[in-house]
């Protein structure tokens, strides 16, 4: 098992969930419903403790972890900020941006789960794997009930 591989592997989690934190909190800003807002921000605080747990293997690990969000998800932030603006805010499309954000994530994850891990490191990425797809599956469903009540 290549360390330097599995710390790679992790930092680029560690992005993946700062994504989510600044992507869910953003979305968050942006909707009406208080409701939706309230399970944004949780969502968002989920990602914020992958990421701190995911650093802390890293530095189990001998090594500096990540601390910022990738490019990729700053665009995409940028891109939900716009589109929130066109579409005044609107929750449904809001909720979109998030569900292709947790595609994103959840296909790193399933990424990672195929890499040599050290066990208890592969563990802690499987079950914040299993986070991620409930995030998604919420944001999903939320997304649905938008859908049919529009």
């Amino acid at each position: 098992m290549d360390i330097d591989a599995a710390i790679d592997t992790l930092n680029k989690l560690i992005e993946t969930c700062k994504d989510g934190e600044y992507g869910f909190r953003m979305s968050a800003d942006h909707v009406k419903s208080a409701q939706l807002r309230t399970i944004l921000f949780e969502c968002s605080e989920s990602c914020r403790q992958g990421a701190t747990e995911l650093q802390a293997e890293v530095v189990w690990l001998g090594a500096k972890p990540e601390h910022h969000s990738s490019m990729a998800g700053t665009l995409h932030r940028g891109w939900v900020n716009l589109k929130a603006t066109l579409t005044g805010n609107d929750d449904k499309a809001i909720l979109e941006e998030c569900e292709r954000a947790e595609d994103a994530a959840l296909a790193r994850y399933r990424e990672a789960i195929k890499k040599a891990l050290p066990s208890d490191v592969a563990a802690i990425v499987e079950r914040q794997y299993e986070g991620a797809k409930r995030n998604h599956d919420k944001v999903r469903s939320l997304r649905d009930l938008l859908r049919s009540t529009a």
